[in-house]
């Protein structure tokens, strides 16, 4: 049996007046940005991303702490239940009354003792108090920090096996109740449990090549100088896989020179449903973003000669994509319209013959890219999303020309979402008609096919994904 801290270094309500705030006085180091950034992402739903970019810049963190900072902070989130049930076991303070920046502080040192074998335990702990110094908590608390990761590694072993479940001896899964729920009554408690497990590992890195550029050979005989492990993508013909590579992308060899683009193979296979690409046609991405799958449409526009255009209204994004547009394809810049689909007028423009709606959705099939996707939606965002996915489709119809192409994606496992949109979207327009996406995707990537839909779910290798093609009379 565990045995909690004394009751001395337990926090109640009264240890302290209000929540705590990091207080900017010292050097920061990646455990402290780490710690600020989940405090903030306890307190707002928002991406860790934009979070942790803004705070590393702030910061100017360099690039092994920049590194560190985002293992810490997506490791915290990708182990969060895990992490708490070792506090738990030790503490008899219920979560709640914690402060946050106590909480988050004890998160990552739990973490960096349970899962970094790199980092000496002595160093993880003092550096946990160090950031609570910097932080200026009083001194109890630091005291309280110090004896839960003191008290930890005394009993690794043992923590490391309870933790491995709740309270009522289910297996802690890392991911909310509600989810967990919903999952379980669509795919079965036996699939769930798989998904939940695939989440839960850091996921792979993959590239699509520029092969307008650089073959994927080429590219993989780039890295063996630089001793960087590739392999070729399971799905996709233009993948590469890069598991052990921990760096900035930009310091990947090529990157410069636009020789790649970071994307999942799941998300590269999506572009392939709007073939087979005509010469002389005009295709639409109707949600560029930051212009992964707009690359990849003149990366086949370059072999089959046709035009592209792109929306996007967001001025951040629109940048981005700006940027990687001008990397990977400087001189052949798409028409691109900075505005939302909804705005883009049909008497302007031709009717398109192909249009990827990679439509804005919970992403819950990205969760282990992206962990503070679990943590950050809520059971009612789903149905939110599902009119906006309806509204895109919409008005994509009407700007589609005959015998056109139109394909629906989602980065989320929710039917509603997925089928359910699709199935409405046919019944409202009969002149569409859902067609077998097989014949447009690489024979080892056709194992996914479920209903003629393209629908991975997570596994070591590939996104949670789906996409859906259909075609107008």
């Amino acid at each position: 049996m565990v045995n909690s801290t004394p009751d001395k270094n337990n926090i109640t309500p009264q240890t302290h007046s209000g929540p705590l705030t990091l207080q900017r006085k010292q050097s920061r180091t990646a455990r402290f940005v780490a710690v600020e950034t989940l405090c903030h992402l306890y307190r707002q739903r928002l991406p860790v991303k934009p979070l942790l970019d803004r705070a590393v810049q702030g910061y100017g963190l360099p690039g092994n702490e920049r590194n560190l900072t985002m293992q810490l902070v997506y490791g915290v989130l990708r182990n969060r239940q895990y992490l708490d049930r070792i506090l738990r076991l030790l503490s008899k303070t219920p979560l709640r009354k914690i402060d946050p920046i106590i909480h988050q502080a004890i998160a990552v040192g739990l973490y960096q003792l349970f899962f970094l074998e790199r980092i000496p335990p002595s160093a993880a702990v003092n550096e946990m108090v160090e950031c609570c110094k910097t932080a200026g908590v009083p001194k109890r608390l630091e005291g309280f920090v110090n004896g839960i990761l003191r008290q930890s590694i005394r009993q690794k072993t043992v923590l490391a096996e309870q933790a491995q479940r709740d309270e009522t001896g289910a297996e802690i899964v890392n991911h909310p109740e509600w989810l967990v729920a919903r999952w379980k009554k669509h795919f079965g408690a036996e699939e769930t449990l798989r998904i939940c497990r695939a989440n839960n590992r850091e996921p792979l890195l993959t590239v699509r090549i520029n092969t307008v550029k650089i073959s994927r050979d080429d590219f993989r005989q780039l890295l063996e100088p630089h001793e960087i492990v590739s392999h070729v993508g399971n799905y996709s013909e233009d993948a590469v896989l890069l598991p052990e590579f921990q760096g900035s992308i930009t310091a990947i060899p090529g990157y410069a020179e636009g020789f790649f683009q970071v994307q999942d193979e799941a998300a590269q296979l999506a572009t392939c449903l709007l073939g087979p690409f005509r010469p002389g046609s005009t295709y639409l991405d109707g949600c560029a973003g930051l212009g992964g799958k707009t690359s990849h449409l003149l990366q086949f526009a370059a072999r089959h000669g046709f035009k592209v255009h792109a929306v996007e209204p967001e001025p951040h994004r629109l940048g981005k994509l700006q940027e990687n547009l001008a990397r990977l394809f400087p001189g052949d810049v798409p028409v691109i319209h900075e505005m939302n689909l909804q705005q883009l007028p049909r008497r302007d423009l031709p009717l398109f013959d192909g249009i990827l709606i990679d439509a804005p959705c919970s992403g819950t099939g990205v969760t282990g890219r992206h962990p503070d996707i679990r943590w950050n939606r809520r059971p009612e965002d789903i149905a939110r999303y599902r009119q906006e996915q309806l509204a895109l489709l919409e008005h994509a119809a009407d700007l589609l020309a005959p015998g056109g192409v139109l394909v629906y994606a989602t980065c989320s496992l929710e039917p509603e979402e997925n089928q359910g949109v699709v199935q409405e979207f046919l019944f409202d327009h009969k002149a569409f008609s859902l067609t077998d996406c097989s014949g447009q995707l690489p024979e080892p990537a056709r194992r996914f096919v479920v209903d003629g839909c393209f629908a991975p779910r997570p596994e070591a290798d590939i996104d949670g994904f789906y996409a859906a093609r259909m075609q107008l009379k």
